[in-house]
């Protein structure tokens, strides 16, 4: 009975409001929803017509009346009104129909502004959350990924999303040293574009570049390279072009992006207090998200610092658990509160 009249006054829910895929934890269930951020939008009538994965089949194939958009950018808003329908469809999705609207905690790049944290919140709110809370990407991926934050032992954890990368050495469950940039999962796959167009003169779409990521990315040569047939538009005559790529030739394909993340991960190493270094020596660092998935990442991190690197157990789902074990601490945490740390039990 008292389950039937929790879900019917409304559940606690986190989102993890990525620049690729929103994850949506509901408080007692765990992760509820995991769909792209994509919408597609009829823009003669200014409709939106599909969400999530059904929107994401248009990209690169809609005709003219018919947009599939990101509408989050390098981890913020970009297209207000398109992410305010996005989240009301992903809210109800998740929490059905409810008395009470629920209180929400959403994730957010710790380089947010305040105006991109106010555009969050607002969003929210008229989405359908009786209260938004914000946490920071790093500290939820921390707790997601199962690091005990609270005490005095530093912990380093290393968050490559969709569209920013989260460094950051936490400490008495608070952020002490951090950097965002906005270098990640999509600057991998134009990367991978590039490299393409360069190479084979032929044009391949995000989606594609995406699917190569995800299959052959790698950082370290593989003992047995993978290869995988990539189909595009030849450049030259403009007619449909398929070549055999090999993992290594992304050593080549990510190397900038690579680049930038590993120099963010340095300074961020060098700007740590060295009591805080020692800890981190000791445990070591934590990758999360899905950009940590590319193959040899956590090698490489561990031989340009000398810090043995791990990557967390489901690093891609690690934002959102966080994100959802902190609706515990809804009580302790002002609205619209972007530092969590300020405000623990």
């Amino acid at each position: 009975m008292f389950d039937k009249l929790k879900s019917f006054f409304g559940n606690d829910i986190g989102i993890d409001l990525g620049t690729a895929t929103v994850l949506v934890y509901v408080k007692g269930k765990g992760i509820v929803l995991k769909e792209p951020s994509v919408v597609a939008i009829d823009t003669s009538t200014d409709k939106i017509l599909k969400v999530g994965h059904e929107a994401q089949q248009m990209l690169g194939r809609t005709p003219g009346n018919i947009v599939a958009i990101r509408p989050l950018r390098e981890g913020v808003i970009s297209q207000y009104e398109v992410t305010l329908k996005m989240l009301q469809y992903f809210i109800r999705r998740a929490c059905g129909n409810m008395f009470f609207k629920p209180k929400v905690m959403i994730c957010v790049p710790t380089g947010i502004t305040e105006v991109e944290e106010r555009a969050v919140v607002a969003a929210s709110n008229q989405a359908g959350a009786r209260q938004t809370h914000l946490i920071e990407e790093p500290v939820a991926a921390a707790i997601g990924a199962g690091l005990d934050i609270s005490g005095p032992t530093g912990r380093m954890v290393v968050d490559i999303g969709g569209g920013t990368t989260d460094i950051a050495v936490i400490s008495l469950g608070g952020i002490v040293v951090s950097d965002s940039i906005k270098v990640a999962g999509d600057k991998m796959d134009e990367a991978i574009m590039r490299y393409v167009r360069r190479t084979y003169n032929m044009l391949i779409g995000e989606r594609t570049a995406e699917r190569i990521k995800i299959s052959i990315g790698a950082i370290y040569e593989h003992k047995h390279p993978k290869t995988i047939k990539v189909k595009g538009r030849d450049l030259r005559d403009g007619l449909p072009k398929e070549v055999l790529i090999s993992s290594t030739e992304m050593l080549e394909a990510l190397y900038e992006p690579i680049e930038s993340i590993l120099d963010s991960v340095c300074s961020v190493i060098e700007r740590t207090p060295p009591e805080l270094v020692g800890d981190i020596l000791q445990h070591g660092i934590t990758m999360t998200g899905g950009g940590s998935l590319i193959y040899g990442f956590d090698k490489l991190i561990t031989k340009v610092t000398g810090i043995n690197t791990r990557v967390a157990n489901d690093p891609i789902s690690c934002v959102a658990i966080g994100t959802g074990e902190s609706l515990n601490n809804l009580a302790a945490i002002p609205e619209g509160s972007v530092n969590f740390s300020k405000y623990k039990n």
